[in-house]
């Protein structure tokens, strides 16, 4: 038999633990809150029944909190993508040291040592109006007064940036160090300035990293509950935070259950579009 037909005989056995997680695990909890969403509860037990989605659907607050968690978790995607490229970059292009570089890799992936409550936490002594970020600005004259960094959408987008940052890192770091160094040498012997041989050679060659480490940091954030209600002190709310209340304190587990195969659907949609159009640049 030839290699061209074992190769991906063995990429597909490759899978095999993932998918068997994914039958064992997910598909039997998303199939239950799906059924939940669908069966009618009160009047006619047993009938299906789309009042849940449409219950949704057609509340402004609802939809509302859906677009904000959508702004805060593309805006997170973002600022994850551009702080982890660039520590990317300078892991892999600068620090030639093995074993500096090992370091360097450790002190990235350490807060994903610790719990996200704790790191939550951390934030808000940090960000608040006697915290170091805002004393550092007060000492070097940058702002006259505190800024309110806690308890808005700025403080949940650094604390989400912060928790989530290490996955861009670390999935755009492995596609820096497979690309030949050669080839931005070529790029800059024939004339091309750094900035153009990264926009040209670099970056295009980095892009399954950045996609890989952006759709890893989106569908965290839109899923992300600790870290948004810990930093907006419960003032501003993310559809996760709806779902915890719908099942803990409501006990309306139909509509919870309504609302996460919305989120998650979304959530789905865009990565899916993302990727597709990503394939088409």
């Amino acid at each position: 038999m030839s290699d061209d037909a074992v190769r991906p005989r063995a990429r597909w056995r490759l899978l095999l633990p993932a998918v068997a997680v994914m039958l064992l695990f997910l598909v039997p909890t998303v199939a239950s809150i799906l059924v939940g969403s669908v069966v009618e509860h009160k009047q006619a037990p047993g009938h299906p029944t789309a009042e849940n989605y449409l219950r949704f659907l057609g509340d402004r607050y609802y939809l509302g909190t859906l677009g904000f968690t959508l702004r805060i978790s593309l805006v997170t995607t973002l600022c994850a993508l551009l702080l982890g490229y660039l520590v990317a970059y300078y892991l892999v292009r600068s620090v030639r040291s093995r074993a500096m570089r090992r370091l360097a890799y450790l002190i990235v992936v350490a807060p994903l040592f610790t719990s996200s409550i704790v790191r939550s936490f951390g934030w808000m002594v940090s960000l608040g109006n006697n915290g170091i970020v805002n004393r550092t600005l007060l000492d070097l004259g940058v702002v006259e007064r505190p800024v309110r960094l806690i308890f808005n959408e700025a403080g949940v987008v650094i604390g989400l940036t912060h928790v989530l940052l290490p996955f861009t890192v670390l999935t755009i770091a492995a596609v820096l160090q497979q690309i030949d160094v050669s080839l931005e040498e070529a790029a800059m012997d024939l004339g091309a300035s750094r900035l153009v041989t990264f926009l040209t050679v670099t970056l295009p060659l980095s892009l399954p990293g950045v996609v890989a480490g952006s759709l890893i940091v989106f569908t965290l954030a839109m899923s992300a509950y600790v870290t948004p209600a810990v930093l907006s002190g419960g003032r501003l709310k993310v559809v996760p935070m709806l779902i915890y209340e719908q099942y803990v304190a409501v006990y309306d587990w139909g509509f919870g259950g309504a609302m996460a195969m919305l989120l998650l659907a979304l959530t789905l949609l865009l990565t899916s579009v993302y990727t597709r159009f990503l394939r088409t640049v």
